[in-house]
């Protein structure tokens, strides 16, 4: 599934905070990463990640909407239809 221009966007912001809060190189990020599984980020890293995302995007995520963002393509989509409304 190809992604629109802002999806992209959103993905090269995105790729950019996690690579950083997770100390990976980003060519390790592709959308279907998981957070846990793939990139090995802990509970911490997950709360971490979420408030880097809430600030770059401006945006609040929920409690009951992180544990639905498992890969890095719910959170483009979350992103994108929250930035959307």
């Amino acid at each position: 599934m190809s992604l629109t221009e802002k999806e992209n966007t959103i993905f090269m912001r995105l790729r950019e905070i996690v690579a950083y809060q997770l100390s990976i190189a980003q060519d390790k990020i592709t959308l279907t990463s998981n957070f846990i599984s793939d990139l090995k980020a802990d509970s911490l890293d997950m709360v971490e990640l979420v408030m880097a995302i809430e600030e770059e995007f401006d945006l609040e995520i929920p409690d009951d909407d992180v544990g639905k963002i498992d890969t890095v393509r719910d959170a483009i989509r979350f992103i994108n239809n929250k930035t959307e409304e």
